[in-house]
């Protein structure tokens, strides 16, 4: 039995069309029509590839399991409407693909098929117990470890030739004279932020937040992860301008435990065996495909 939208053909250039304008949008933040040659040429690729995932899934007996209830389709088409500024944006991001909105609903369809007929033969992994997650724990402690976080604000002052106060030498003066203020009275470290920084922080009583390793530029980095709890620094350049770092609280490297970590671990390791359900099922059927012309084809 066929279904209701299985008519359509895996050539169809509403498809084509669908996939381009997705992939560009996901992977080149644009529309199909501001790729240059390059772009153009790999979103074509990854289209095509798209295509035969989705020719192997829909033609087969699994995918006649399945069905896509409206609920499901309505809230596709909403959240890909919900990308655009408005409805009328929404619409000519169609047109500007010669689509139109059932088009959209009958691709729609077909992908959220396949991703349910994947979701399916996912469903046959064998389950994994407790057993085998605290044996990968114990083999792999080292990916069971919390880095070094530490709570950070800042004050900046940039440097910029174009004004007086922000020159270089001026710069220098203006973030020393506000750790000056700041070695007697420490406490009031984000009100000063409040009324000097000029970071967006600023705002927020120059508030980073929890900071790890490699998120900051390396000349801050290395003197926030050197500093005390409640330490306020010197001044630091970095290519912005001048820096004073507060390092509110320290929250060192820890071992996490099993009990901790197990639940997500259980679900983690439930979909890497999934996944390799899903990818030995796709490799079989591809052989298949290139042996003989499948008989079951419903898409």
């Amino acid at each position: 039995m066929k279904h209701p939208t299985s008519d359509a053909s895996v050539s169809d250039p509403a498809l084509l069309a669908y996939r381009l304008l997705r992939i560009a949008g996901d992977r080149f933040g644009c529309n199909p029509q501001e790729l240059d040659s390059q772009q153009r040429q790999a979103a074509e690729r990854i289209a095509e590839r798209e295509q035969q995932l989705e020719k192997l899934v829909l033609s087969s007996a699994e995918a006649r399991q399945v069905i896509v209830n409206q609920a499901s389709l309505e809230q596709a088409l909403e959240e890909i409407c919900r990308r655009y500024d408005s409805v009328t944006e929404f619409h000519a991001a169609l047109a500007s693909q010669q689509l139109e909105e059932a088009d959209l609903r009958r691709v729609l369809d077909r992908d959220l098929r396949m991703q349910a007929v994947l979701e399916l033969v996912g469903s046959r992994a064998a389950a994994v117990d407790e057993t085998e997650a605290r044996l990968f724990y114990y083999l792999h402690p080292e990916q069971f470890v919390r880095p070094e976080i530490r709570t950070a604000r800042h004050i900046l002052i940039t440097v910029n030739d174009d004004y007086a106060e922000n020159r270089a030498d001026a710069a220098l003066k203006r973030i020393q004279q506000i750790g000056q203020r700041l070695r007697k009275h420490p406490e009031r470290f984000a009100e000063q932020a409040l009324k000097h920084s000029e970071c967006p922080t600023s705002l927020n009583g120059g508030l980073l937040g929890d900071v790890r390793r490699g998120t900051l530029f390396p000349e801050l980095e290395t003197r926030l992860f050197r500093m005390a709890a409640g330490e306020i620094s010197e001044p630091v350049a970095s290519e912005m301008g001048w820096h004073l770092l507060l390092c509110e609280a320290i929250q060192t490297e820890e071992q996490l435990s099993l009990t901790s970590v197990l639940p997500q671990l259980l679900e983690q390791l439930q979909e890497r065996q999934r996944n390799k359900t899903r990818k030995e099922w796709l490799q079989a059927r591809m052989a298949a495909s290139q042996t003989r012309q499948p008989s079951d084809t419903i898409a």
